[in-house]
């Protein structure tokens, strides 16, 4: 009696289980089923996130046979086969498989690019060299001849008497050029250099005279260009004069910047010459008298010689 009634008391339990859990999956799937809300996305906004959900039920088959001695309690019944020499309480549900993952889709194939284009064969020309024409070698210089030794010609022995014969030999012949040297310079003229400033009495008077007669033959022969063109200037003007009174050259030192007065100035020291001869005293010491004076073309057409 006790026997029977323990078998119908588990045959009323797993039948409670079984109702008790499939009434729990059914609501599961209808609160799945009516909570879920299909909407289509706005075409303007882009969603944040996409949310799926993959449910898989798993059936947990129930064994022919019960165990006659659990060792522990269980929702469904189950028969262990370990190696453990006591028993030991399961820490992971029976029957769990491993749901497998959906397979990831291929990446597109991508295609392959095609084959570079074949280089297409370059032509080579031949090349025609045309053949270098002979070159005749050079000739060969001929070796150079080879210096002669110089030869110091023998000095020959001289006496005494002859080292003195050519002794005063030379000594005659400085003499000679000597004496024709001092001749020759003797003969240069002797000159004297007077200006506007020399004091001494004797040039002094022969100047003054001297310049008296230039003014007045120069404004009797005054340019006439000068005069229409009114030029007037200065000029430095050197005159030698011999001893006679006559000139042996005239010079400019320094232009008037006009050719019309130099010119002029030259042209009456020539109208005016000779100038009078030396005096003894001057005669005595000097031939030629270098006179050099500043002549002045005066913007009242008159010649002054200082």
């Amino acid at each position: 009696m006790s026997a029977t009634s323990a078998v119908r008391t588990d045959a009323v339990s797993a039948s409670e289980r079984l109702a008790v859990t499939l009434l729990f999956a059914a609501a599961v799937h209808a609160i799945l089923i009516l909570g879920i809300a299909f909407k289509l996305p706005d075409p303007g906004e882009t969603p944040r996130h996409l949310l799926s959900l993959e449910i898989i039920a798993v059936a947990n088959p129930q064994p022919e046979k019960k165990p006659e001695e659990p060792d522990f309690l269980a929702p469904q019944n189950q028969e262990g086969g370990g190696t453990e020499p006591e028993p030991d309480r399961p820490t992971a549900p029976p029957n769990e498989a491993e749901v497998p993952r959906a397979a990831e889709p291929a990446p597109p194939a991508t295609p392959a690019p095609p084959p570079p284009p074949k280089p297409r064969p370059i032509e080579r020309k031949p090349v025609v060299t045309q053949p270098e024409p002979a070159v005749d070698p050079a000739p060969a210089p001929e070796p150079a001849p080879a210096p002669e030794p110089e030869t110091t010609p023998a000095v020959p022995s001289l006496s005494a008497a002859q080292l003195f014969s050519s002794l005063q030999r030379e000594i005659d012949r400085q003499t000679a050029e000597l004496d024709r040297l001092t001749k020759n310079y003797s003969k240069r003229p002797r000159r004297k250099v007077i200006n506007a400033s020399t004091q001494e009495y004797k040039y002094a008077a022969y100047l003054d005279a001297w310049r008296r007669k230039v003014e007045r033959i120069g404004n009797l022969n005054y340019p006439q260009q000068a005069k229409t063109q009114k030029i007037f200037g200065n000029l430095l003007l050197h005159v030698a004069v011999r001893a006679d009174g006559s000139v042996e050259r005239v010079r400019v030192i320094r232009s008037s910047g006009s050719t019309v007065l130099d010119e002029a100035a030259e042209r009456i020291v020539r109208i005016a010459a000779p100038f009078a001869p030396f005096p003894a005293d001057i005669r005595e010491d000097v031939d030629v008298l270098d006179i050099t004076r500043t002549w002045q073309f005066l913007d009242t057409n008159q010649l002054s010689a200082r």
